[in-house]
């Protein structure tokens, strides 16, 4: 990528690309910031650098990486803000010859932002990535059953919201994302902040849940009693039009040519122009999404890349993260205790979480 893009090195400020690089680690401490509280330097030769105030430079040696793997800059607090361009200029007196220098985040001072191009080698997941991914896969998605099956009709969703939450945390998973409706709030809102209303006959829970920088996405809708037809009809739907986009997504494949086959799919099932109520999800792993499908995306799929459709058709939705495989897609949050619908789409019987009752 350096190559490519002619620089001397690159400066990865942000939490993502941080956890990414290093295979996991944090760097957050505020997390309403993107920057972390370290930044790391990768120059042309292979040299790496850790750059941190002596605020968080020990907690970083000792928890988070080595100095075997990265040399450590350390710096006075004060340095870093007296001066906006003090991270970029030390950056940029640890480079070879004062080649240039890019960023993963907007900066100061003139420095190319070459987020994009970290994206894309982002994308293609390594074996311990998939691996990781997996696991976090199957952890979050248990919690989240589990947590269901334990709730009775009566809470409020902000209740809900705060027992999800509980639910990951206890297995080292932070929530990103925590929407939680409650009736007819899911067929109101594509994203439903949780309130104070109370759950009485279907609720809708979704979240995005992110462990050493991994996310995955899952929805997960339940009945307190008898499945009303309309309710069981849409899910269906949403289902076959789930089953439509992972079938479809194969390596080269763009983005706008997935959107298309959502457009067709819930034209098919008697609900067009769904699509436009909401987005249909797309490619994940270090972000919720990396990239979603619109009309003009030229992203393509890769192979190994992560992806969470979220097809939704007013008052339900499906949605499961994904990686793409040689034989096609394998779904990494399904639990086998959840009900699902199966569909057959191309060479895959592709499964979608149903509406539990309870």
């Amino acid at each position: 990528m350096l190559a490519a893009e002619k620089l001397g090195g690159v400066l990865i400020s942000s939490q993502h690309n941080f956890s990414w690089l290093t295979a996991g680690s944090r760097s957050g401490i505020d997390l309403s910031r993107e920057p972390g509280a370290g930044a790391l330097l990768v120059r042309r030769d292979g040299k790496r650098f850790l750059l941190a105030s002596r605020i968080e430079m020990a907690r970083l040696l000792t928890e988070e990486l080595s100095d075997k793997d990265f040399e450590p800059i350390e710096f006075g607090w004060e340095e870093e803000k007296v001066r906006a361009s003090f991270l970029v200029d030390r950056a940029r007196s640890l480079l070879i010859d004062n080649e240039s220098l890019g960023s993963d985040l907007p900066v100061p001072t003139g420095v190319r932002t070459v987020e994009g191009s970290l994206a894309h080698c982002r994308y293609v997941l390594t074996s311990s990535e998939m691996d990781r991914f997996r696991q976090l896969g199957q952890d979050a998605g248990r919690a989240i059953s589990d947590l269901i099956k334990s709730l009775q009709p009566g809470e409020t969703e902000t209740q809900i919201a705060r027992h999800a939450a509980d639910a990951l945390a206890a297995k080292n998973i932070h929530v990103v994302v925590n929407l939680v409706a409650a009736d007819e709030r899911i067929k109101k809102y594509r994203h439903p902040v949780p309130t104070e209303k109370r759950w009485e006959r279907v609720l809708m829970v979704v979240v995005c849940a992110r462990r050493n920088g991994l996310i995955v996405s899952l929805t997960r809708i339940v009945s307190a009693g008898k499945l009303s037809d309309d309710l069981k009809h849409r899910t269906a739907a949403a289902a076959r039009v789930n089953a439509q986009l992972l079938s479809s997504t194969r390596p080269g494949t763009t983005g706008a040519e997935l959107y298309a086959v959502a457009t067709r799919a819930y034209e098919a099932e008697g609900f067009q122009g769904e699509e436009h109520l909401h987005h249909q999800g797309g490619a994940t792993g270090y972000r919720t999404r990396d990239w979603v499908a619109h009309p003009a995306c030229e992203e393509q799929v890769h192979l190994h890349q992560a992806f969470a459709w979220n097809p939704s058709i007013t008052g339900t939705k499906v949605e499961e993260t994904a990686i793409v495989v040689e034989t096609g897609t394998q779904t990494i949050t399904s639990t086998a205790d959840w009900p699902q619908i199966s569909v057959r789409a191309g060479a895959q019987d592709i499964q979608s979480p149903n509406v539990l009752i309870i």
